[in-house]
């Protein structure tokens, strides 16, 4: 699936969106095995290609993540954050520094980079998920965040104009559904008459 409005800018909101509510009762979970974790914070910037991930740093991610959607669930709903979730964002904002650090080559000038040293790459992930998380659930962007309108999608994004769906294929499933409701309640009418 592409990835949801916002996603892009929000690693949070892509880390929310991982663990995906299918159609028919299916989902896909893109943090299953530690293989798959490592893939997706590597292609995110959030771990060196030659990270080697166990299945405890991938259960500590998936952790993060059930965390991030009880937030953005209590944030979409206006329901009270749960304790549990900000303890754990607030823990893992403190594991370590989110900051990029300042570096210099000859062939870049000046630019800040991720440290990943290898003993604490899943803290600095963590960390640098967890301070998206916060600056997504404080910052401007959180009037626009909403829920995918589309059942059963379970995705979040950031609303744009009208636009309620994570995708397309999303828009497309519920106006469907909704035209379907609409030829149904008309047959019920006529058939009533």
């Amino acid at each position: 699936m592409p990835p949801a409005p916002g996603a892009a800018h929000h690693l949070a909101l892509d880390l929310a969106n991982t663990d995906v509510a299918l159609p028919g009762g299916q989902s896909v979970d893109l943090l299953a095995t530690p293989a798959a974790a490592r893939r997706w914070l590597v292609d995110r910037g959030l771990a060196p290609a030659d990270a080697d991930l166990r299945e405890t740093c991938a259960s500590r991610l998936r952790a993060l993540r059930d965390h991030v959607r009880a937030l953005l669930t209590a944030r979409t709903t206006g329901a009270p954050a749960p304790r549990a979730a900000l303890d754990a964002l607030n823990e893992a904002l403190t594991r370590a520094p989110a900051a990029s650090l300042l570096h210099w080559s000859p062939e870049r000038g000046l630019y800040r980079a991720a440290a990943h040293p290898t003993t604490q790459i899943v803290e600095h992930a963590l960390a640098a998920l967890a301070a998206d998380a916060a600056d997504l659930l404080t910052g401007p962007d959180a009037e626009r965040l909403t829920a995918c309108g589309s059942a059963p999608c379970n995705r979040y994004l950031l609303r744009h104009g009208r636009r309620h769906w994570c995708s397309t294929r999303c828009g497309d499933r519920a106006r469907a559904a909704r035209a379907y409701a609409r030829r149904t309640a008309a047959t019920a009418r006529t058939t009533h008459e």
